[in-house]
C-alpha cells in the first residue's frame, strides 16, 4: 500500500468513505499553515507527525515546546498498543516502526538545551519596547537611546550596557533633550524597573555572546534528514511577551538573513509556533504589521511557519489569509464566543459535499482532523475528515539523562554553552566615567598648586588661647607656692 510519497508527507486517512490518504506536498510547504484544536484534541502528535515527515525529507525544523511533550523525538517510539492499533485502523502497519530523529535541544535560560542569545542591538528598540512593555512616551525615550548610542558608538550586547547607557542618557538629558526631544528621570527610571523585572523573570541570559548564529538551525544530519531543533518553552510560557516577541525576532532574522529562493520542491526551514496567540496577545498595531509582513514574505526565502493554537480566531485575519495548509482537530461549543468560532472556521475550508463542517468540528474524536492542504496548482483541496498517522517517534518527554546526554554530545556545545563577555558600552562609560574622574581629580590639584599661599596670621586660635591660659594659670600657681615657702623660711630664721 502506497502509504508513503517522495515529495509529500503522509498525514492520515480519510474516514469519511473515500478512504484516501492524504498528504501535505512538501513544494507548498512555504505557504506556512495552521494547526487548531481545543485541548487534548491531539495538536502536539499531529505537530509531531508532521515535524518528523519535514526532517525525513530533509527539511530542518523548529519546535517551540511549550509543554515539554516534544523531546521524545530524539528517541524511538515504544509501540505502545493504542498506537498499533491506530497504525492498523489506517493500514499503516507495515510501515510503522520506532525510530529516533536527529535532535537538538535550545533553551533561553541555558537549562534545558544550549543557550539562545542575541545581543540588545539585534533585538532593536521596537521590539524590546513590547518586552518591556512601555507605554509611548517611554518607548520614544529607548528609540533616543539606542540613537545616542549609534552616535557614540556605544555595542549594545546585553542588559548591563543598556542599563549603563540609560544612566549616561540621563546625566546627558538636558543637551540630548534639546536635539531629539524631552528625555524625562521619569521615563528612564520606569525603563530601569522594567529591564529589572525582565531581568528577574532571567531573560538577562537571552541578551549577550556568542549570539546565535541562525544557520546553525538550517542543518542536517550524516544520513541527510533535517535537523529538529527544540527550545524548551515550558518555563518561557511564564513570560509570553518574552516568548512572542523571541519568535518574531527570529522569523525577523531569518527573513532579513536569508536569500531569495523562489519556489522550489521543499523549504528551507520549517517553524511550528505553538501557543501562538502569544504571538499576537496585546501586540500594538505597528508589531502586528510587522508580524504580518514577515509571514507574508518570508516564503519566498524558503521558509514555512505553522501557527499551532486553541482556535483558528486567535490569530489575526491579516495572517490567517496567508496559512494555505490546514488542521483542524475538535472544537468545543459551550459558549456563544466558542459556537461564533466554530462557525467562523468552517467558512474557511473548500466544502466537503460528505458532510458538514459546522457539525463535524464538534464531534471529531482524539487523534481526528480536519484536513486541508495546497495541491496541484496551489488551490486548496477539498477539506477531509482524517484520522491522523501515529509518530514513529517517542510520545512525550524524555528523561533528565537522555535529554543531558544529547546536549552534550552535540556539536554545538562548545560554540554555545560557554557565555562570553565582550567589551561593550559598559566597560567604555565606566572607561570614561574613571577618565573623567581622574581629570577631575588632577584639575583640583593643579588649582590647589597654583593658588596664592595665605599670610600667616598673629591670631590665636581658641585651642592655642585655651593652651597657653592654662599655662599661665599654672605658671601663677606655682610662683605663688615659692613665694609663701620663701616668706616662711625667712620669718622662721629671724625668729629664732
Amino acid at each position: 500500500m502506497d502509504c508513503l510519497v517522495d515529495d509529500a508527507i503522509f498525514i492520515g486517512k480519510s474516514d469519511n468513505g473515500s478512504g484516501a490518504n492524504q498528504y501535505l506536498p512538501l513544494k507548498w510547504g512555504n505557504r506556512h499553515g495552521l494547526v487548531a484544536g481545543a485541548t487534548g484534541t491531539g495538536k502536539t502528535v499531529t505537530l509531531q507527525v508532521l515535524a518528523e515527515g519535514f526532517a525525513a525529507a530533509g527539511v530542518p525544523v523548529f519546535l517551540a515546546d511549550a509543554k515539554g511533550d516534544l523531546s521524545g523525538m530524539c528517541r524511538p517510539s515504544k509501540m505502545e498498543g493504542f498506537l498499533k492499533k491506530r497504525a492498523d485502523l489506517i493500514g499503516f502497519s507495515d510501515e510503522f516502526a520506532g525510530q529516533p530523529y536527529p535532535v537538538v535541544f535550545w533553551d533561553l535560560f541555558g537549562k534545558q538545551g544550549h543557550p539562545v542569545r542575541t545581543t540588545v542591538s539585534e533585538i532593536g528598540p521596537l521590539m524590546l519596547a513590547r518586552m518591556l512593555e512601555l507605554n509611548d512616551t517611554q518607548e520614544g525615550v529607548l528609540n533616543i537611546a539606542f540613537r545616542v548610542a549609534d552616535e557614540q558608538g556605544l555595542l549594545l550586547l546585553d542588559l548591563k550596557d543598556l542599563r549603563a547607557l540609560l544612566g549616561s542618557v540621563n546625566e546627558q538629558r538636558k543637551e540630548i533633550s534639546a536635539e531629539y526631544g524631552n528625555v524625562s528621570p521619569q521615563s528612564i527610571g520606569a525603563i530601569q524597573r522594567s529591564l529589572l523585572r525582565l531581568d528577574n523573570q532571567g531573560a538577562s541570559q537571552f541578551f549577550g555572546e556568542p549570539a546565535l548564529d541562525l544557520n546553525d538551525f538550517i542543518r542536517t544530519d550524516t544520513e541527510g534528514r533535517g535537523k529538529v531543533n527544540i527550545l524548551a518553552a515550558d518555563k518561557l510560557m511564564n513570560s509570553p511577551r518574552l516568548y512572542g516577541t523571541f519568535l518574531l525576532w527570529m522569523l525577523s532574522e531569518l527573513f532579513e538573513e536569508l536569500p531569495e529562493s523562489g519556489d522550489s520542491d521543499r523549504p528551507k526551514l520549517v517553524f511550528f509556533f505553538d501557543e501562538a496567540h502569544l504571538l499576537f496577545k496585546d501586540a500594538p498595531k505597528a508589531l502586528l504589521e510587522k508580524i504580518e509582513q514577515v509571514v507574508r514574505l518570508i516564503r519566498s526565502k524558503g521558509v514555512g511557519v505553522f501557527f499551532v493554537t486553541q482556535s483558528p480566531g486567535d490569530i489575526p485575519d491579516s495572517v490567517l489569509g496567508q496559512l494555505g495548509n490546514r488542521i483542524q482537530h475538535a472544537l468545543r461549543a459551550f459558549t456563544p464566543k466558542q459556537q461564533k468560532a466554530i462557525r467562523l472556521a468552517s467558512q474557511t475550508y473548500r466544502p466537503n459535499p460528505a458532510f458538514d463542517v459546522e457539525d463535524v468540528i464538534t464531534t471529531l474524536g482524539v487523534g481526528e482532523a480536519l484536513i486541508s492542504t495546497l495541491e496541484a496548482k496551489g488551490q486548496p483541496s477539498i477539506v477531509q475528515r482524517t484520522m491522523i498517522r501515529p509518530p514513529s517517534s517517542k510520545l512525550g518527554p524524555v528523561t533528565k539523562t537522555a535529554r543531558k546526554s544529547e546536549i552534550t554530545e552535540s556539536d554545538l556545545a562548545d560554540k554555545y554553552d560557554q557565555a562570553v563577555d565582550n567589551e561593550s558600552a559598559y566597560e567604555i562609560l565606566q572607561e570614561r566615567a574613571e577618565k573623567a574622574a581622574r581629570a577631575a581629580e588632577k584639575a583640583a590639584k593643579e588649582k590647589e598648586k597654583t593658588a596664592p599661599k595665605k599670610r600667616a596670621s598673629n591670631r590665636q586660635s581658641a585651642g592655642e588661647a585655651a593652651f597657653k591660659s592654662l599655662l599661665r594659670s599654672i605658671g601663677t600657681t606655682v610662683g605663688r607656692s615659692i613665694v609663701k615657702a620663701l616668706e616662711r623660711g625667712i620669718l622662721g630664721a629671724l625668729k629664732r
